[in-house]
């Protein structure tokens, strides 16, 4: 297996780390009621899914 030829420095590892900085969820808005949901996922509030109800949502 290969070794590396040089040290890497620490600003060099920083800096490949930095690009995983955690991002919040991307939220879209329901155009029916306006609520957010993840997208391409079922809407936990109203139970819809692409305009088509499949799931009873019990309040």
């Amino acid at each position: 297996m290969g070794q590396p030829k040089r040290k890497q420095s620490k600003q060099r590892s920083r800096k490949r780390r930095g690009a995983d900085v955690f991002h919040g969820p991307q939220l879209a808005r329901d155009p029916t009621t306006g609520s957010l949901a993840v997208p391409h996922h079922v809407n936990p509030e109203t139970g819809m899914y692409r305009g088509r109800q499949v799931l009873t949502v019990e309040d």
